[in-house]
């Protein structure tokens, strides 16, 4: 399971909301072995007024959280961070430099996901890559 949070300004944001979704999926995809049907991407589209960050970052600025199940090794984390800054640079424009990604981890008996606990769900993919 990966739950993915995609902040930025409103006006740089909300034009490419698509694309954003269509990337970030396919490096989930490639770099975790995750089911191409498993999308859950939120984007947050904040005014100037509230997102505030350092000088050496333009308009484009994006932060990318993606919470997650422990389990993936550090090579399958590491390439998915790899993926997102190539494939977003190259198919969305947004220079590594304005682009923060983050990854949460938390144990399955952390997460709730269709009335039961996750750590007793029957899942159709492998968390351990």
């Amino acid at each position: 399971m990966a739950q993915i949070k995609i902040y930025g300004l409103h006006e740089k944001l909300s034009p490419i909301k698509s694309q954003l979704s269509e990337v970030i999926h396919s490096c989930i995809v490639d770099a975790f072995q995750f089911p191409a049907d498993k999308r859950f991407h939120r984007f947050i589209s904040l005014q100037k007024e509230d997102f505030i960050f350092g000088g050496d970052r333009s308009d484009a600025y994006t932060i990318i959280e993606v919470s997650m199940f422990e389990g993936r090794s550090v090579e399958a984390k590491k390439q998915l961070i790899r993926l997102l800054f190539q494939r977003i640079e190259e198919l969305v424009g947004i220079s590594p430099n304005d682009l923060e990604i983050t990854l949460f981890e938390t144990p399955k008996h952390n997460w709730g996901i269709r009335g039961l606990p996750a750590d007793e769900l029957q899942l159709n993919y492998k968390v351990n890559v």
